[in-house]
């Protein structure tokens, strides 16, 4: 039976992929931050099977620690300080979790376990203010916020671990995924739960940033079954993962309000507060690689995606729990 660490495994990814695991006779253990509230709604229903152990990205010996105890086979890093506009107001805790965290855990890997493999969260983000349409392997990075530059460090030095010390590492160039788990800070989810709050007589405005930018959008369930693929390969190689398809945030809302039977230009307000200091206009995938390598396809489309997600926050608001 294998044995896979997930850091961040109390996250959106993290949950959907240690169901996937458990599912395929995995023993997982979930790395998590000690903190003064538990956050593990997400993996609440899953505790009973996992081995939950504390460990930071900061420290370096608790990494070490973490892989002497339980030697795992695979190896997924999730965790990070994920949340783009964060990233402005903290940039040195960005870049030292996002992007020095990754050195931390290559490291470790490398002096205790060597043989394990290893997974990077990339993000469409490398890409920012992109140079080509659409994106795929090869494309130039050229990222547009803290966020973006923390991932590009931890892209590339996964690339050099791999080349430097033959590591099995491999990066996922994961676009834009969500899901009911999804957390409140972000567009897809602060819109859907903004639907539901409203046609629930809760709100009556939604206040929202740059309607125009692009984005492409899936469900995450889909997305970690590609890190696991990436894992399976002979030899380790760098993803693009994504739809293939482009839509606005102002698209996302039409889909959500009409889904709960309202039109969204009677609610949502545009509010230059939460523009970016530099935005990104579109970010597409070309994810032909992983179709053909992988043998992967996104299951989900863009509107039962929004539309699961708005009954979910329909659900949750519903009982007085959002």
């Amino acid at each position: 039976m294998p044995t896979a660490l997930i850091t961040g495994i109390n996250g959106q990814d993290g949950s959907y992929l240690a169901e996937l695991l458990l599912e395929k006779g995995y023993t997982v253990v979930g790395m998590v931050r000690r903190s003064s509230t538990r956050t593990y709604e997400r993996i609440e229903h899953l505790q009973d099977r996992l081995e939950i152990v504390p460990g930071d990205l900061h420290d370096q010996s608790s990494l070490v620690d973490i892989l002497e105890r339980h030697l795992p086979d695979e190896v997924y890093n999730l965790a990070a300080q994920s949340f783009v506009p964060t990233s402005w107001n903290q940039p040195v805790l960005t870049g030292e979790v996002t992007g020095l965290g990754v050195t931390r855990l290559l490291e470790a890997i490398r002096l205790v376990k060597p043989t394990a493999r290893f997974y990077q969260a990339s993000s469409s983000e490398l890409f920012g203010k992109v140079r080509e349409v659409p994106q795929n392997e090869d494309t130039p990075f050229y990222p547009r916020s803290p966020y973006g530059v923390a991932k590009v460090y931890a892209h590339w030095i996964t690339v050099n671990y791999r080349e430097s010390y033959n590591l099995y590492a491999t990066s996922g160039i994961l676009f834009n995924h969500e899901s009911p788990r999804r957390g409140l800070d972000f567009v897809t989810r602060k819109i859907t739960h903004g639907a539901a709050r409203i046609r629930l007589g809760l709100a009556t405005e939604l206040r929202l940033g740059n309607l125009e930018a692009q984005r492409d959008w899936g469900f995450a369930k889909d997305y970690v079954e590609a890190m696991w693929l990436m894992l399976q390969q002979d030899t380790p190689e760098d993803y693009v993962i994504g739809t293939g398809e482009a839509h606005s945030v102002r698209e996302f809302c039409a889909a959500a309000f009409s889904h709960v039977g309202l039109n969204y230009e009677d609610y949502v307000v545009v509010d230059e507060e939460f523009y970016r200091p530099a935005e990104v206009d579109i970010l597409l995938a070309d994810p032909r690689k992983a179709r053909a390598n992988l043998g992967w396809v996104p299951r989900v489309s863009f509107t039962e995606l929004v539309q699961m997600m708005v009954e979910a926050d329909m659900a949750l608001v519903g009982r007085g729990l959002g």
